[in-house]
């Protein structure tokens, strides 16, 4: 099998349906349908540990984040995930990585992108012991949180020349970008500390992104255990001698 060949049947596949948003004419159904037809995909794509979804962070102090169009987190040990009117609220520590959806890169967008995976990363998250048969692991360090954008189009008549790579090597720190993909211009990977933009090529967007991304989500590892006393605190307890 070439699997030149296999990369891209899947790539005509997927492009195919993340394109039909184009055809809607209203811009808030054309942004949902974009967000929705992003989760599927990496629903579908992802191994089935990490579970996708448009979703609002919390932390175990009461902060809130901004909501995040795209949000990956653990679906083996997040089970604080609450359903509250339609809105998923999932605690900070549970977040491998956080995507905004827009139909086109450009400056603002990318910038907004940034603002909305600070709104993340400045949550406060928390790491406790793991028992197991051998005795306790110690806490987990916290791992950082992926941050990226997905668009078709890039508004950038340079593509990812110099005004693209000026903007993203401002967003540090809790602002830092570190991935995305651009249906028309292909994937992107970046890293902050080398200052190294990586870009693949236009007909493999999707394919490229997504085992980038798998292998990013690898070198996270598996997100800290959540301390529930932490969340529980705000709950009503009383203490009483049984005699």
């Amino acid at each position: 099998m070439d699997l030149r060949d296999l990369f891209s049947s899947l790539q005509d596949e997927m492009h195919s349906k993340l394109k039909q948003s184009e055809v809607l004419n209203h811009s808030v159904d054309k942004g949902d349908n974009s967000e929705f037809n992003w989760i599927e995909l990496l629903s579908n794509y992802l191994p089935q540990r990490y579970q996708v979804a448009k979703a609002t962070i919390i932390d175990s102090k009461g902060n809130i984040s901004e909501q995040i169009d795209l949000v990956i987190y653990d679906g083996q040990y997040s089970y604080l995930a609450f359903n509250q009117a339609g809105i998923k609220y999932i605690p900070a520590e549970s977040i491998y990585a956080v995507f905004e959806v827009k139909q086109d890169l450009s400056k603002d967008h990318l910038e907004y992108a940034a603002k909305k995976a600070a709104s993340v990363r400045n949550l406060f998250r928390t790491s406790a012991p793991i028992p197991h048969a051998g005795g306790v692991f110690k806490p987990k360090p916290l791992q950082p949180i992926i941050a990226g954008i997905l668009t078709t189009r890039n508004s950038w008549a340079t593509g990812y020349g110099k005004p693209f790579k000026d903007c993203i090597k401002t967003l540090n720190d809790a602002y830092q970008i570190d991935c995305g993909c651009v249906l028309e211009e292909g994937s992107f990977i970046y890293d902050s500390d080398s200052k190294q933009l990586c870009t693949g090529k236009k007909e493999e967007a999707l394919v490229s992104f997504i085992l980038q991304l798998v292998k990013q989500l690898q070198a996270v590892g598996t997100v800290p255990a959540i301390e529930l006393d932490a969340y529980m605190n705000v709950l009503a307890f009383t203490k009483e001698a049984v005699v």
